[in-house]
């Protein structure tokens, strides 16, 4: 059977596709292009509330003999427009539909929504309203997820997400991180929520400066007024590694794979207290090597500050502490995080530095008011206090900075110290 698109948009929209929805016990599926469609869900948890907090509707297409037909395959079967438009109202009417039949009054139900028809504007999907309206589907259970793509056409897509909004609906942005990716179309559609690539989790499983990439983007996510999800998760380091991110949601086979078992889904839960117990363990671990460091320097920099206080020069207070091998540099900050002269840095340092990044090298006057290492040791003078790994920008090296505020002369001055991060084990 073959369809034109003037068939499918007159009103009643949705009353076209009802004949080809068909009731199987207490579930439905729909037919096309002699394929038999069902619907699979996958579960979405919230990691803070340790479960379930929505569904990802997934089509999922079997032919004559049941047996399963790719979903790209199903795809690719439209050979009009108006078929693609016609194959994507079909897959969400039958969502909705089954969602609709579920015992679950208060989770999410998460809807893919076809390019075409986020490129088509709100006059080609007027059709989704009257679909909430017909299945008494309340619109605020609805995240609609828009894939990130290039499109010409930036104000028509702003008119669609607005669309969603004014239905009620949540809207979220697909696939965030690869490919066409950009935080400006973040900024302009103000999304609910957004569905991070699990290419980003795979690359983060394998480098620690992806993960420290992964950590940054979802923060500022956060910033921006995101929910923030995390797919494809498929093992526990990976589990891991989405509760340190600090993400809203995660999702992945690691948990539960799609499922046409509809009326099973509410009663498999995930194991998320015991995961951020491990988490907890993991982290308290991780945290050591910063309270060994503390330890290990607490008398050697008391013995530098009371030098010092005294009097003695910087460069003779600091020529023990300096000897260290994991010791890169030594300086100090007033109480305005203003350094008071040039950085001494230790032979070892000088012997390795890197010639390209000589221009960051100078750093008397160099204004240190935004770093947490000044905040954190003026707060608490006297205490010896470390930050965790990062970028030093006058040597472009990871490193983390031990900091302790003294007295001298009526006003708090702050000892600063690079420790190179690769040497942050037991000293």
């Amino acid at each position: 059977m073959s369809y034109s698109l003037t068939d499918i948009l007159p009103a009643p929209e949705v009353d076209l596709l009802s004949p080809m929805l068909n009731q199987e016990e207490a579930m439905w599926s729909a037919s096309f292009r002699g394929l038999t469609l069902r619907t699979a869900l996958q579960p979405i948890y919230s990691i803070a509330h340790k479960r379930t907090v929505g569904y990802e509707a997934l089509i999922r297409a079997f032919d004559n003999d049941n047996s399963a037909v790719l979903p790209s395959h199903l795809f690719d079967l439209p050979a009009t427009d108006a078929e693609n438009l016609l194959l994507d109202r079909l897959c969400r009417y039958l969502h909705v539909r089954n969602y609709s039949s579920i015992k679950d009054q208060v989770n999410w139900l998460f809807l893919n929504v076809s390019p075409r028809v986020v490129t088509g504007g709100k006059s080609s999907d007027s059709f989704f309203g009257q679909l909430l309206k017909k299945t008494g589907l309340p619109p605020h259970r609805v995240v609609l997820e828009i894939v990130e793509q290039p499109t010409d056409d930036a104000e028509t897509l702003r008119e669609t997400v607005a669309y969603y909004r004014e239905l009620g609906c949540l809207t979220a942005i697909d696939d965030f991180g690869a490919g066409h990716s950009n935080f400006e179309r973040i900024w302009n559609l103000s999304p609910d929520i957004v569905k991070l690539d699990r290419s980003l989790l795979t690359r983060a499983a394998e480098d620690q400066r992806a993960r420290q990439i992964l950590n940054g983007i979802v923060s500022l996510l956060r910033q921006s007024g995101c929910l923030v999800l995390l797919e494809g998760v498929e093992t526990r380091d990976q589990v891991m590694i989405a509760i340190d991110a600090g993400v809203d949601f995660v999702q992945g086979f690691y948990f539960q794979e799609p499922s046409t078992d509809l009326e099973g889904l509410p009663h498999r839960p995930a194991d998320l207290e015991d995961l951020l117990a491990e988490y907890k363990k993991r982290k308290q671990i991780t945290q050591d090597p910063a309270r060994q460091l503390v330890s290990f320097f607490t008398t050697p920099f008391k013995q530098v500050t009371e030098l010092l206080q005294q009097g003695v020069p910087m460069e003779h207070a600091c020529t023990e502490l300096l000897g260290h091998p994991a010791v890169s540099r030594c300086y100090q900050v007033d109480d305005k995080g203003v350094q008071i002269a040039e950085t001494l840095v230790s032979e070892l340092t000088i012997r390795n530095q890197d010639p390209r990044f000589k221009p960051l090298e100078r750093t008397a006057s160099a204004d240190w008011c935004r770093q947490q290492y000044l905040r954190r040791a003026l707060e608490q003078p006297g205490e010896l206090h470390v930050t965790a790994p990062y970028l030093c920008v006058t040597g472009a090296y990871m490193c983390v900075t031990l900091s302790l505020a003294y007295m001298y002369q009526g006003s708090l001055q702050v000892l600063c110290c690079d420790v190179l991060a690769n040497a942050t084990q037991t000293p």
